[in-house]
């Protein structure tokens, strides 16, 4: 049976070997009822060879694992399909699995990348791990129950590397990124937001140049929590109060975007509408304040800069995540739900804003529709489970 309370988040940071335009580590996802899975891939080598061979050694797996293939077929098929290297006379990438069922056992299988670290109440935890032989290939093997708040941090050998002959002698060990894990660890701190920082200390490690593909994926156990999201009033006046009814009657946090929206809500809830002057980013318009609302924003102007932050997100850019501090009111959306939310719920209304009717500005409500299906297709990549309601 699947634990509905709890969820499974993933989220994962590359960092390109210096004078690369192409990664040799990949990173595939997959998920369904039953399970959650992120295959991380380590390509022989750099640049195009190893981002074919990691590209390959993850999407079969990854697609063969969710089928519920065993472990010999998926490695037999990646031997009959890698191609080989003509210099090094082999075909190879090594892999980590990371499979949770029902979001209440997980499933570590390992070839040959630094071994999975596992965070429990944010401190080392020493899980069971079984070895055998399959195909040739030494496979380590690990199952047992999982509970909230478990982190699994998975890792190419780029990781462990960074600094040698600086920093460490001998690299940044796996000691020494537990260490690092376990001393920055917030119970709050979303997948990707832990990946991203030891992938930024990996980098700081290498002096901005990294020596090698250096990946960091992290797979984070944690509890449900929904974001309502309200933009643009309904289509008719008439369908107001049912919209607002359905949207706060929601648990979770609650945004309203939109000049238009704000007044709506303000109205449904007998409040006022306080604006404010600040502008922590002069790019983005300044958040207003309605009582029982947790956060009240400017509409398509706001979302397209969310759309950009989950969008870098998705592709691994924006290392710094300056986003996950800034108090402007598109970094506020993004927190909300990139960081914080596992369901998150659009409300979306219809109505055609006189404002945006005149021919000098560029936003139409195509284009206001069209950032939010864009919005919920990316976040839906990030792993979020979305609901878009038209009125």
């Amino acid at each position: 049976m699947n634990n509905s309370s709890l969820c499974t988040e993933a989220g994962y940071v590359s960092l390109n070997k210096y004078g690369e335009q192409l990664c040799g580590d990949r990173v595939e996802q997959a998920s369904n009822e039953e399970c959650s899975i992120l295959v991380l891939a380590d390509g022989l080598g750099s640049g195009v060879k190893a981002n074919i061979l990691s590209t390959l050694t993850s999407k079969i797996l990854c697609t063969m694992i969710e089928g519920g293939m065993p472990i010999e077929e998926c490695i037999d098929t990646i031997a009959a399909t890698l191609p080989v290297c003509k210099v090094r006379g082999v075909a190879y990438s090594t892999f980590t699995i990371i499979r949770v069922v029902r979001n209440r056992m997980v499933e570590l299988i390992q070839f040959d990348n630094p071994a999975v670290i596992a965070l429990r109440g944010g401190q080392r935890f020493d899980y069971p791990v079984t070895t055998r032989t399959v195909e040739g290939k030494t496979i380590h093997e690990s199952r047992f129950p999982v509970e909230e708040n478990d982190l699994f941090i998975a890792m190419s050998d780029g990781a462990p590397f960074a600094g040698v002959g600086t920093a460490f002698n001998y690299g940044w060990t796996r000691d020494n990124i537990i260490d690092f894990a376990e001393a920055n660890y917030l119970p709050e701190s979303s997948a990707k937001y832990v990946a991203g920082n030891i992938a930024e200390e990996c980098n700081r490690l290498y002096g901005g140049q990294p020596g090698d593909d250096t990946t960091i994926a992290v797979v984070r156990i944690r509890a449900r929590q929904s974001v309502n999201l309200v933009i643009g009033p309904p289509s008719t006046p008439d369908q107001d109060i049912k919209m607002m009814n359905l949207f706060f009657a929601k648990e979770g946090e609650k945004i309203v975007c939109g000049g238009t929206t704000s007044s709506v809500a303000a109205r449904y809830l007998g409040k006022k509408v306080i604006p404010t002057i600040d502008y922590p980013d002069p790019e983005v318009p300044p958040i207003s304040r309605i009582e029982g609302v947790d956060l009240v924003t400017e509409g398509v102007v706001t979302i397209s800069k969310v759309l950009k932050i989950a969008q870098d997100c998705l592709e691994g850019r924006n290392l710094d995540g300056d986003w996950l501090t800034k108090k402007d009111g598109a970094s506020l959306i993004a927190q909300a739900l990139i960081e914080r939310a596992t369901d998150i719920n659009f409300f979306v209304g219809k109505a055609i804003n006189p404002a945006h009717q005149n021919p000098d500005l560029p936003i139409t409500f195509g284009i206001k529709i069209q950032l939010i299906d864009s919005l919920a297709g990316a976040l839906e990549k990030l792993g979020k489970r979305i609901k878009v309601s038209y009125f």
